[in-house]
């Protein structure tokens, strides 16, 4: 067993071994030089005696496919980049028995050496390819279990897998630690995907320990069925945290999926604001504009300048749809609105000098949808007029909402849409 400092471990990297940490989001590239794809982790199978061996890598390619890459196809890895043969089976990947993915199941595991000096936690694992090509488990990067340091952290030593046999321990929450600290850059979209990847315990072991704003935005990119699983389990205090850092209409449609009583105990739980923009949309048919739409477009008046409009759009936290047209009214400003008057669309007001007026520009033959208009009257006024967005007024001619198209496709794609079919047999030949 050697004892390593951070540092001298940063440095620790030979031509032939290569740290799983640092393979996370590695690009993978073909004989050619284009790229393939991105790693997402290591499969590794377990062996009767000895370490563990690499039997291949999981994969994102375009469309956020996690395809396996045998490491049979693959021609060289280092921390910068993998490059394959070229070869690479467009299969999902399904997990086999006696198979682990290292990122995912086997950092941050609970360790316990076996010369009875404590406890320790993986931190990171090398992979080292041998004369014949084949890539094992070469050395364990371990974190010894806390102690009355300077710090108050365990001191970090290598060994090797004989070295160590799991803990009696769990490890859980130094595991969800570990896997949410790289998972701090994904985009909302990959960081769904990755928790839906991960076994069913560490799923909801992550979710428990990522922020509210994280965790809701991870939510807004998965079905109905995984996101109420992954709530399920929560404090009713835990989940109005989350919902509160929604969209409206995103915490809308999943509180419907709650028993009516515990909605009511969360609702009560959330921010009032918050709380009463979902159940304004919940007092809607989920397949009507109403149901539909989002409770905050952008409002303004007549005399607002092109210049303050743009400035509107410009704010971060303004989606790409939703920054398509502003909405102009009359007072008061908050839906529901005074009477709707028409929009500007983004591109108009780039055409027009900073000190237009929105009244003079807007697009007043633009028909709002009202808010009980049905599904498909929604998806044949967007494809008809090429729209982005549409806004939503009640039978006063009050705006109350603005409906997306984004909002529009997931309602009319099948539940299961974020995982596109693919065949459930992969072989390791591929």
């Amino acid at each position: 067993m050697t004892i390593l400092s951070p540092r001298e471990y940063a440095g620790d990297v030979s031509s032939t071994r290569v740290y799983v940490a640092r393979l996370a989001g590695c690009a993978v590239f073909d004989p050619l030089g284009d790229r393939v794809g991105r790693v997402r982790d290591v499969v590794v199978s377990y062996r009767t005696t000895g370490a563990p061996v690499v039997v291949g890598l999981t994969v994102e390619i375009p469309g956020r496919r996690r395809v396996f890459l045998s490491i049979n196809r693959v021609v060289s890895i280092r921390p910068s980049q993998i490059l394959t043969t070229g070869i690479i089976n467009m299969r999902r990947f399904e997990q086999r028995g006696g198979e682990v993915r290292v990122f995912a199941e086997l950092i941050g595991r609970s360790m316990d050496f076996r010369d009875g000096s404590g406890s320790c936690v993986i931190e990171d694992v090398a992979i080292e390819s041998d004369a014949n090509g084949q890539w094992d488990v070469s050395q364990l990067y371990l974190r010894r279990a806390k102690a009355a340091t300077l710090f108050g952290k365990g001191q970090t030593v290598f060994a090797q897998w004989e070295d160590v046999t799991p803990s009696g321990a769990t490890g859980e929450s130094q595991s969800a630690e570990h896997l949410i600290a790289a998972y701090s850059e994904l985009h909302p979209v990959d960081l769904a995907a990755s928790i839906l990847d991960l076994p069913d315990d560490r799923r909801i072991e992550v979710a428990e320990e990522l922020s509210d704003e994280r965790l809701a935005d991870a939510l807004e990119e998965m079905p109905e069925t995984e996101q109420i699983e992954i709530l399920a389990g929560m404090d009713d205090e835990r989940v109005a945290d989350v919902l509160d850092n929604m969209e409206p209409d995103d915490a809308a449609d999943l509180l419907a999926q709650f028993p009516s009583d515990r909605s009511e105990q969360i609702l009560d739980l959330m921010d009032p604001d918050e709380a009463d923009d979902v159940r304004f949309l919940l007092s809607y048919a989920p397949d009507t504009a109403g149901g539909l739409m989002s409770t905050e477009p952008l409002i303004v008046s007549a005399e607002t300048t092109v210049a303050e409009g743009l400035a509107m759009i410009r704010r971060n936290e303004i989606t790409p749809a939703m920054a398509a047209s502003i909405c102009v009214t009359l007072p008061p400003f908050e839906s529901p609105t005074g009477r709707f008057l028409g929009i500007v669309h983004f591109q108009r007001m780039l055409r027009h000098p900073p000190q237009t007026q929105l009244g003079t520009i807007m697009d007043s033959g633009a028909e709002p949808l009202l808010d009980d208009a049905p599904l498909g009257e929604i998806a044949r006024t967007f494809a008809s007029y090429n729209l982005v967005s549409l806004p939503v007024v009640d039978d006063q001619q009050r705006l109350v909402g603005v409906v997306t198209v984004d909002d529009v496709l997931d309602h009319m794609l099948p539940e299961d849409w974020r995982n596109p079919y693919y065949e459930n047999e992969r072989t390791n030949g591929a």
